[in-house]
């Protein structure tokens, strides 16, 4: 049995499906109970269903925990692979992330100011 639910994560809200598993189907050995944790953040929450992101786009991550100084790019804009799209303060060292292809701008997660953790999307592009 499937149930949709929304859940909201630092704000932000998304819809997810649960299945529920017959308890008969999963050995008990293999989840306990303490070995379960739910992040208080996940990097990939942004993807878990957002209406504005499909299939074909391809996210852009944190490579680094850090502070986003500026976002050098607007949805809707085609860039070069090398191109600036999003300048990341961390360890006091400013780091610019780079477009790894061509394409254009899909979404974009991040404001200046936002801190961001590591592997933390910080915008989709499609090719």
């Amino acid at each position: 049995m499937k149930k949709k639910y929304n859940i909201t994560v630092n704000g932000e809200k998304y819809e997810v499906e649960v299945e529920l598993i017959d308890s008969e189907d999963v050995p008990s050995s293999s989840v306990s109970r303490d070995s379960f944790s739910i992040p208080a953040a996940p990097a990939s929450a942004a993807a878990i269903s957002r209406p504005d992101v499909s299939d074909n786009d391809i996210p852009v991550r944190a490579p680094m925990p850090g502070t986003v100084l500026k976002v050098n790019v607007k949805a809707g804009d085609s860039v070069k692979r090398g191109q600036s799209l999003i300048v990341l303060e961390a360890m006091k060292m400013e780091n610019e992330i780079t477009a790894p292809e061509d394409g254009t701008i899909s979404v974009i997660n991040v404001t200046s100011g936002k801190s961001a953790a590591s592997g933390e999307v910080l915008l989709y592009y499609r090719k």
